[in-house]
Order: structure tokens, then sequence, then C-alpha cells
């Protein structure tokens, strides 16, 4: 007679909301898991860094020797560092030939390998040294790693106009980002015909661009708002797209004053910066500048409301990214959130929708939230 399989409820215990409870050897092993993160993630970027993975896509069946001579590097450290991508079957190891070849990297389009490659160089640059310092960060609410690291005061965003490095590699994967979800973005919000549009710390004008293109219409005038020193080059991006008529700059700071009179507000990939009370603040800015029956789109990535879902990454890199690497504060809030503290500021909610799993690349990390609200009065 053949016995019953044993189901998961008897296997494993539980907790009080019937989550699967750790026992403490799956704690311990969990516990490993952290402990070979760093390590894991350099042996890849390293890999690529060198030059070993394009060198063995160039050249398949190489061995330690002839890549160690093509990289500048011992064929022991080669050995060593591919030893991890050989386990993870992103590279193939003939043990009888002593030779190397591309395994599932071999499978990777060029467009998704950039992607990857681009979220990995920003952690690099702008998190890996920097979250060294995360609890000084925590409890001072300043990013201290780039005053260690840097000498610069202020926050990653402050960074970046003083610092090539930090500039580039997070202005490439933002400008990327910008690029892959606009289009989603315009494909669900309403901008009416001839609507006076105000674009809220939209940085140098990629944002006004993209509205302008995605939503022309007679009359369509898309203001930025942000810091005065961005003026100049957002000018220059609209002179180059030909779109000087339509679009405008305005300088000013978020905290004092939004400027009033308009029809609709975005406010993209900037209220998961802050803290309640400052986003609180924001909000009722853009309450002020819009018109009565005036809307408000926000484009934020969001956490989802279960914190357990197996496949929610934004919990695993954004508090640490916000608090040690950008702003000493801040990181995304559940969706829910979001539209409770719109109502607190006189808002009501007409939508809000997290973009389609099954749409989003399974390397990139950030799960995109859209709410829009309506001005009452």
């Amino acid at each position: 007679m053949t016995s019953a399989t044993p189901t998961t409820t008897a296997m494993e215990p539980h907790d009080s909301k019937g989550a699967t409870a750790l026992t403490p050897e799956a704690t311990l092993a969990r516990f490993r898991e952290y402990m070979v993160g760093p390590s894991r993630f350099m042996s890849l970027v390293s890999s690529f860094e060198l030059g070993i993975v394009d060198k063995l896509r160039e050249t398949p069946g190489l061995t330690a020797a002839q890549l160690g001579a093509a990289v500048g590097t011992k064929p022991d450290v080669v050995e060593q560092l591919l030893l991890l991508l050989v386990k993870e079957s992103f590279v193939a190891y003939d043990e009888a030939a002593g030779t190397y070849t591309l395994d599932a990297l071999a499978q990777l389009p060029a467009g998704d390998l950039d992607r990857a490659l681009n979220y990995m160089n920003l952690i690099k640059v702008t998190a890996l040294r920097q979250l060294y310092y995360l609890t000084e960060s925590a409890r001072t609410g300043t990013i201290v790693g780039l005053k260690e690291l840097y000498g610069a005061e202020g926050t990653l965003y402050d960074a970046v106009a003083d610092h090539q490095d930090l500039n580039d590699a997070w202005l490439r994967l933002m400008n990327n980002v910008t690029a892959n979800i606009d289009p989603w973005f315009f494909d669900n919000v309403d901008i009416p015909a001839g609507a006076k549009v105000l674009d809220v710390a939209g940085n140098t004008g990629l944002g006004a661009i993209h509205t302008y293109r995605h939503k022309a219409s007679e009359g369509l005038t898309v203001t930025t708002f942000d810091l005065p020193e961005k003026e100049p080059e957002a000018l220059k991006n609209f002179k180059a797209e030909g779109l000087e008529e339509h679009l405008s700059f305005i300088g000013g700071n978020v905290f004092d004053e939004i400027p009033q009179g308009y029809d609709v507000a975005l406010i993209k990939h900037f209220l998961d910066m802050f803290d309640k009370s400052d986003v609180v603040r924001i909000l009722q800015g853009v309450h002020k500048s819009l018109n009565v029956g005036g809307t408000v789109h926000i484009l934020v990535p969001v956490y989802p409301e279960n914190i357990k879902d197996a496949d929610n990454y934004n919990v695993d890199f954004f508090p640490a990214f916000f608090i040690g690497c950008a702003m000493g504060q801040g990181g995304p809030q559940k969706l829910s959130t979001y539209e409770r503290w719109l109502r607190e500021c006189g808002f009501e909610v007409t939508r809000a929708i997290t973009k389609n799993a099954a749409e989003i690349p399974p390397d990139v990390i950030p799960v995109q939230g859209l709410l829009t609200a309506t001005k009452i009065a």
C-alpha cells in the first residue's frame, strides 16, 4: 500500500497569518544567501568588466591561459572567477579540453544584456561602496558614504552634478527607465486637448518632450518645473526637438511654491525620494497648483500589498538604496498608501494600477505604479 504524501501544512510550521514559518536551520541558511550576495555580484560584474565574457563571445572554446592573456590577468584568477559562472550555467566548462564557452549568456539578446548590465553598474557605482555606511546614514539622515568617498554633501542627485562616474551610472539607467516606462504611462493617462500641463520636478525636460510627443494637441503646452540650474539644458533639449513653442521651463523648489493655474500635473520618478511628511508637502503644493477639477498623474515604484510576495524585489533594493545611497530618507510605498495620502491632501483618486508583471523584464527591479487623482473643491 502506497503511503500518502504529507501536505505542506504537516511538513512546515506556519505563523499566525498562515505564512510558512522559518525553522532555525532555514533561517541560518537564508543568512548564508545574504553572506555571499556581495561577492557573487562582483564575480559576475568583474567577469564582464575584465572582458572575459566578450572574449568568449568573440572566440568560444578558450582556456584559462588564453583568456588570461587576452584580458590581462592570471589564468588562476580567470579560473576562480568563472567557477561561479559555470555553477550558474552562465558559462560552460569542458573538463577534458580545459576550455570555456558561453552557455546561458550566449542566448541573451544584446539589448536585454545591456539593460541588466546598466542596472548592475548603477548598483556598483552608486550603492555597493556607499552601503558600507548604511547604519550611519540611517542614524543621521544623510548620505554618509558620499561624504566619506567623494567629500560630497547632500544627496546623490546633488553629487551627480560634480562626479562624472556617479552621473554616468545614474543617468544612463534613468534615461533608459524613462524611455521604457513612458509609453505605458501615457497609454494609461488622459491629457485633454489644449491642456496646460506642469511636469513637477521634470529635470532637464525629457518628460515634457515625451508628454508632447505622446499627447500632442492644438494648444497643448507643457512646463518643466525644477531647480533653476536645470533650465539651460532643458531649453537646449526643447530646441533640439523643435518644440520651443510648446514647452517651457520654470525654475523653483517644490518645497517653496509650485506654479499655479494648471489643468494637469505630472509627478514621475520623484515621490519615492521622500518620507511621508515631505510627500504630503509636495501633494499639497500640487493641489494648490491645479485648477479645481484638475488632474494629477503620478508614476512611482510601489511595494506590493502583500510584502511577502515571492517576486517582490523592491523591498530588497529600495529601502537601503534610498536611505544609504540616494537621499538619507524615502523609499516607495504601497499603492494603497499613496491613495490614502492623496485623499488626505484633498484629491479624489480615480485610478490606481501597477504595471503588469508579465510586461516587466525579469531582470528589472522596480514595479511601477500609476495613480490618477482629481482636485476637488
